[in-house]
């Protein structure tokens, strides 16, 4: 492992990262297995506190990816990242990649609207919603934790059972008539907080991705208003730009 300047005073677990990282980018491939900490920890003459430090930051960093009692495995970023500008519904994108998609409801209850979910929502404070905080999965990694927020007068029958295997826009359009007419999402960076980060099976301070959207009926009505955070590591933003 090449040793960095001394006026730098680079952590020995930074350099090993890069050691590893350029390994990853240039000589393995998508699948491939790591050694062990025990089998890097000699081949690099660095303590297991520290390989295991390295380790848990190129997971961070979406290089590499654990596997309980396997190892640890080089991942594929370009193909299972998914691209949250083509997002319309989790559970459709998913299985277009051909990816298993789960979701788990950890919360479903009516309450009332606060000043900063009306203002967001058009509506008036006090005003019935339908709160739906739920854990979207693909191929049992855990990828996305939404805070979905449903006007109640707009769905009234509105049961957790019909949203454990069919996606929440199919409910608004079949079941309840709501025509979906556009979304809008803004995209933030931000880091992941600790109640989050172990619904996600990430670190507190990971890197993520805060999404705010807002999506409207065809009478330009919020139907849903949504709070997600979502791994970095799994979810890319392309923005195409044509020249007029």
């Amino acid at each position: 492992m090449s040793t960095a300047p001394a006026t730098r005073k680079q952590p020995l677990y930074e350099q090993l990262v890069d050691t590893l990282r350029d390994k990853i980018e240039n000589e393995l491939e998508q699948g491939d297995m790591l050694p062990s900490e025990r089998e890097l920890s000699v081949r690099y003459g660095l303590s297991r506190t520290t390989v295991r430090l390295a380790l848990q930051e190129l997971e961070n960093l979406g290089l590499v990816r654990k596997r309980h009692g396997k190892g640890t495995f080089v991942t594929d970023k370009t193909s299972q990242a998914t691209d949250i500008m083509q997002v319309y519904s989790f559970t459709e994108q998913m299985r277009k990649m051909g990816r298993d998609p789960e979701t788990v409801i950890l919360e479903f209850r009516e309450l009332d609207a606060d000043k900063y979910l009306a203002g967001h929502m058009g509506l008036e404070p006090g005003d019935k919603l339908i709160k739906l905080k739920r854990l979207r999965s693909a191929d049992g990694m855990a990828l996305m934790v939404e805070r979905s927020y449903l006007p109640a007068r707009l769905f009234p029958t509105l049961t957790p059972g019909e949203l454990e295997s069919r996606s929440l826009y199919e409910v608004i359009e079949a079941d309840f008539g709501q025509k979906i007419h556009l979304a809008e999402e803004e995209v933030y960076a931000s880091v992941v907080r600790m109640k989050d980060a172990r619904l996600l099976d990430i670190n507190e301070g990971a890197p993520v991705l805060d999404l705010v959207r807002t999506t409207y009926n065809t009478d330009e009505e919020i139907v849903e208003f949504t709070l997600s955070v979502a791994r970095a590591d799994q979810f890319k933003y392309t923005v195409t730009h044509r020249r007029a």
